[in-house]
C-alpha cells in the first residue's frame, strides 16, 4: 500500500499474504514473505526484509515516530531485517537491526535501537529491551533478555534451514494465490505508463 507518495518493493518471488499489510517505504528482497494478519509499516522510515527471510502470522514491523530523526545511538531509526531471517509469529519489532541467520521465536519484542547480531537465536517470548546488543553466535530468551548458552553448529545451520523451508512453503502459496505470480502486476504498472511489454 502506497504512503505519502512511498510504495513498497517487492520482486516475482515475494509472498505477501491477502490478509498482510505491507505499508509505505518497504523493500522486500527476493524470496522474502510476509504472512497473514502480519503488518509492516514504513510511514515514517525505511524497512528492509531481506533474501529468504520471513515475517509470519501478526507479527508487527514498524519504526518510531518521524518526528525522531536519530536514535540515541546515533543510528537512523529505520528496520533492518537481514537474509535468512524467520520472525515468529506475534512478534513485535520496533526501529531495531536484525542481522542474517537469525531466529526470533514467536511473540519475541525487540524495541528500538536494540541490535541483534549474526547467527542468533531468540526463545518464545524474549523480550529485547531498546538499545540492547545481542552478541553474534548465541541463544537468549527471557524478560528481559538473558544469555543462555552459545550456538553449537547444528543451531547455527538450523537457522537457515528454517528460513529455507518457510521460503520454500512461501513459493507454494503464491503459485496457489496467484498461480501466473505477480509478474502481471509489473506488467499493469508499465500499461499504465504506456509502456509496451511482452509477457512471458
Amino acid at each position: 500500500m502506497m504512503f505519502m507518495g512511498k510504495k513498497p518493493f517487492q520482486t516475482n518471488d515475494t509472498f505477501i499474504a491477502p490478509s498482510a499489510s505491507v505499508i509505505g517505504n518497504v523493500t522486500n528482497w527476493d524470496e522474502s514473505s510476509v504472512w497473514y494478519g502480519a503488518v509492516v509499516r514504513a510511514e515514517s522510515h525505511p524497512i528492509t526484509i531481506g533474501f529468504a527471510s520471513n515475517i509470519q502470522d501478526r507479527s508487527v514491523v514498524s519504526t518510531v515516530s518521524p518526528k525522531i530523526q536519530s536514535l540515541k545511538s546515533g543510528f537512523p531509526p529505520t528496520c533492518h531485517i537481514g537474509h535468512y531471517v524467520s520472525v515468529g509469529a506475534g512478534s513485535i519489532l520496533t526501529s531495531c537491526r536484525i542481522e542474517d541467520l537469525v531466529e526470533v521465536g514467536d511473540k519475541c519484542l525487540i524495541g528500538e535501537g536494540a541490535v541483534v547480531e549474526t547467527q542468533v537465536i531468540l526463545e518464545a517470548g524474549t523480550v529485547v529491551p531498546p538499545y540492547t546488543k545481542i552478541p553474534s553466535g548465541q541463544r537468549w530468551g527471557g524478560n528481559p533478555a538473558m544469555f543462555i548458552e552459545d550456538l553449537d553448529d547444528d543451531a547455527k545451520a538450523h537457522i537457515q534451514g528454517h528460513a529455507e523451508k518457510i521460503a520454500l512453503k512461501a513459493a507454494e502459496h503464491i503459485v496457489e494465490f496467484l498461480p501466473i505470480g505477480n509478474t502481471y502486476v509489473h506488467l499493469e504498472e508499465l500499461e499504465k505508463k504506456g509502456v509496451e511489454a511482452t509477457q512471458g
